[in-house]
């Protein structure tokens, strides 16, 4: 809505919370241990339910386009055991769920259009058919600096189904009471539990924090279901590339227990166009969270 574009990534609604109870919470936890051994009892367990969808550049042509991204969504739970040591935060999250039209794209997409009244999207018979999916991901976070200025890399690896990829980059941010590991993120590992928050940064409340940000993420990606389509049946798909890029810009800010952030990300080609540039894209982030 704000960057004023429904082509390729189109939405993504994420709803998460602390949650100590096992689910796919255990195993998540059980494979941080392989990570990060450091005081097994430590971490910190969460739950996530996601949806995402994937649009190609026009949503109102009714025919197929081949060329183009294919039509997709993703509906997902997850699971996520966290931990957060000095200056070093390790997150792992297992996501699993559905992709094709049990996702629910095509009812999602039509009906938010028809409330804020923009055009109906009209390819969704041509999009990903029916599968399940997983993915496990490990997230690394470091920071430097002080509560001013800092400096926060990243790295990490996913493998499954819906994504196979290695990923690295790191922010640059600027502000006052500087808390936390950068803004809290949609993709796996991105976003941090309230309860990590609080043991990472000792428990304390030190007023109104604030701070903008930018950043870069460079992705190594081995399998895009979204591109290269459904793993076990005849889909369509296009030709990925292997090497993707985000800039990043925004700011973060929290006043006692409620906390939000705003990000701008621009995003490199996924895959290959007939003319170069085609398939870059820009999108924006809103993320809400508040602590209790």
């Amino acid at each position: 809505m704000l960057a004023s574009t429904d082509r390729y990534y189109t939405n993504g609604l994420k709803l998460g919370i602390g949650a100590p109870f096992d689910l796919l919470q255990a195993p998540a936890a059980e494979l941080l241990r392989q990570f990060s051994p450091r005081d097994p009892s430590g971490a910190h367990l969460g739950l996530f339910l996601g949806h995402n969808l994937y649009t190609p550049r026009n949503i109102k042509l009714s025919a197929a386009q081949p060329a183009d991204r294919p039509w997709a969504a993703w509906l997902y739970l997850g699971g996520v055991a966290q931990r957060a040591r000095g200056n070093r935060l390790d997150t792992v999250e297992i996501d699993v769920g559905v992709v094709g039209p049990a996702a629910l794209g095509e009812e999602v997409q039509s009906h938010w259009h028809r409330f804020v009244g923009s055009p109906q999207p009209r390819g969704w018979d041509h999009q990903i058919p029916n599968e399940p999916g997983f993915l496990a991901s490990y997230l690394q976070k470091r920071r430097y600096g002080d509560d001013r200025f800092g400096f926060v890399a990243h790295g990490g690896l996913t493998a499954g189904t819906v994504m196979t990829l290695g990923r690295a980059g790191g922010l640059v941010r600027y502000g006052r009471n500087m808390s936390g590991f950068g803004p809290d993120t949609i993709e796996p590992g991105g976003a941090m539990l309230h309860g990590t928050r609080a043991s990472g940064d000792d428990g304390a409340r030190r007023g109104t924090e604030w701070y903008v940000f930018a950043g870069a993420d460079q992705r190594l990606v081995a399998h895009n279901i979204f591109l290269d389509g459904t793993v076990f049946r005849n889909s369509p798909a296009v030709e990925r590339r292997p090497h993707v890029w985000d800039l990043s810009a925004g700011f973060s800010f929290r006043h006692d227990g409620v906390r939000f952030s705003w990000t701008r990300v621009h995003r490199s080609e996924e895959f290959y166009t007939a003319a170069g540039g085609g398939g870059r894209q820009r999108f924006d982030s809103l993320n809400l969270g508040i602590e209790f």
